[in-house]
Formats: C-alpha cells, structure tokens, sequence
C-alpha cells in the first residue's frame, strides 16, 4: 500500500502502518519468503518487525484492514466491547495464506489486487 500511495504522489496524506492480530511473531523480522517476493518486486522492509495490534490503531486509524477471516475473529476477541466500523477485509474474500500454502506470488497478487481498490476507493471517497 506505501509504495501504491507514494507511485500516486499521495505520501503526505497516508500513515499506513502494520500490526498482527495474533502473537506468535512479535519482534520478528519479515518471514525470509515474504522479504524476497517484496524484493523482487523492488520493495525492502529492512527494519521491519512484527508489532501486536492495540487498542491505540483500533481508535486512530480510520482504516483496520484484515487480510482473512482468522484476523477477524481475532480483532474481535481482542476488542469485544469496541465499535469497529472502521475494520474490514481487504478483499471480499480471504487473502491466499502464505504461511500454509507456501505461494508468495499469490499472497503478493491478492495484496496488490486489494490495495489498489482501497486506494481507488479513498481516492474517491476524499477527492484525491
């Protein structure tokens, strides 16, 4: 989504962010197969490690997007008395699991797909 924005010009009106559902790899690095599909496609997350999602993204994002049903049900254990109008899927469907299927390129298709229907989609909505 951040390299989406910045190709359309639009940096200086996102703050995208990114936080697991689940704890399992909080204060990793990117999984090694998911850092070479992002390399291949001329992307680095260098740096980045896995953070818990908080009650502080729920209120101060206007966007949660989930990548399959499983965040879902997480986020709705994780905060069952909040309001979450501003949580959804990325995609009307699950987005292919990586982790199971071992298909990155799947995983990249569905994420870019995604994206760039919810950028269309804030465009439109915020006349960017």
């Amino acid at each position: 989504m951040k390299d989406l924005v910045k190709r359309e010009g639009l940096s200086d009106q996102f703050e995208i962010s990114s936080a697991a559902t689940s704890a399992e790899e909080i204060g990793n690095p990117v999984y090694p197969p998911a850092r070479r599909i992002l390399a291949e496609h001329g992307l680095s997350c260098s740096g980045k490690t896995a953070r818990q999602m908080t009650r502080r993204d729920l209120v101060y994002y206007d966007y949660i997007i989930l990548m399959d049903s499983n965040n879902m049900r997480n986020v709705r254990w994780m905060f069952p008395n909040e309001e979450l109008g501003n949580v959804r899927m990325l995609l009307p469907r699950n987005v292919a699991d990586p982790w199971y299927t071992g298909n990155f390129e799947a995983t990249w298709s569905d994420c870019v797909e995604g994206c760039t229907l919810l950028l269309e989609e804030i465009k439109e909505k915020y006349g960017l």
